[in-house]
């Protein structure tokens, strides 16, 4: 015997939420989750601009209106100060995350892959920042910043459709660029560059000097797997590559586990010199960890000023 379903508008309050939740995204929910429980313990952001609070005194730089100039301050030094005033308009954060063929790894079934966490913090971080009244996109996907609520869904599902292409073995999103390609962006925008980071360091110093010497500030959040940092096999291991690379088969693999660590710890020092040199933020997360974690640092980085970072 046939049964007739109820009436969508008669069914109970939270079989209605529930029945709504699942026709979402569960990236976008994922994400939505991280950001709340994150927006329960910031603020605000400050900004540097037209508005009528006084916020800092920072050194004079080529391009400065000479109005701005506060010759006071500047005549109790041998340099030239101008006043910075809080601004309430909103900035633009350009976000990018590493979808090369690397990150689709992952050592256990407990952990998700590092371009899953990627791809969910780089949205979690939208979500965050359009709730705070910003103007967000990804790098390279070609959309304008956008903002208001449906500027997280958009964003999504560019997510979503990279990331369906992975599951379809689509060649052009299973192999990304493992590097930020390089966009004109307006100066004091800000980016956001989310990838493992293991390519050749003078590759990636060149990449974010790009940014950096058109006025862009930045954050550099490298994702790793757990066993990524510690390298805990033993014994005979084949160890085969995701991006073409030819196996590699180690008798011992605790035999080289030393210089694998030193070398891990030589690429981290080189990030880290290269977001000083460019006045950026570099920082590192592993996918064994919450992703609140690393999104709060990132909110928190990015309403900082620029002088504190």
């Amino acid at each position: 015997m046939a049964v007739a379903s109820l009436p969508v508008a008669s069914l109970p309050l939270r079989q209605r939420a529930e029945q709504l939740a699942a026709t979402l995204p569960p990236l976008l929910v994922a994400a939505e989750r991280v950001a709340s429980t994150v927006a329960q313990g910031v603020h605000g952001r400050r900004r540097v601009g037209q508005g009528e609070t006084f916020w800092q005194f920072r050194e004079y730089h080529f391009g400065d209106q000479p109005q701005s100039i506060d010759w006071r301050q500047s005549a109790k030094s041998d340099r030239v100060y101008v006043r910075q005033m809080e601004w309430e308009a909103a900035q633009s954060v350009w976000i990018w995350r590493d979808t090369s063929a690397s990150m689709g790894w992952r050592s256990s079934d407990r952990y998700q892959d590092k371009r899953g966490r990627a791809d969910l913090l780089a949205l979690a971080l939208a979500a965050l920042l359009l709730r705070g009244g910003e103007h967000v996109t990804l790098l390279g996907s070609g959309l304008r910043p956008l903002h208001g609520r449906a500027a997280l869904g958009r964003l999504a599902t560019l997510i979503e459709h990279d990331q369906r292409g992975i599951e379809h073995d689509q060649p052009d999103a299973r192999a990304g660029p493992d590097l930020p390609p390089f966009e004109p962006l307006p100066r004091d925008a800000q980016t956001v560059f989310i990838g493992d980071f293991l390519a050749p360091l003078d590759q990636i110093d060149a990449a974010v000097r790009r940014y950096a010497e058109i006025g862009v500030k930045g954050y550099l959040l490298q994702v790793l797997d757990p066993a990524e940092e510690s390298l805990p096999y033993d014994g005979r291991v084949r160890f085969e590559g995701l991006e073409g690379e030819e196996p590699w088969l180690l008798s011992r693999v605790e035999a080289v586990r030393g210089d694998y660590l030193a070398r891990l710890d030589a690429q981290r020092a080189g990030l880290r010199a290269i977001a000083r040199a460019a006045g950026w933020i570099f920082a590192t997360h592993r996918t064994d960890q919450p992703p609140q974690s690393a999104l709060l640092a990132l909110y928190a980085a990015l309403a900082r000023p620029a002088g504190r970072r």
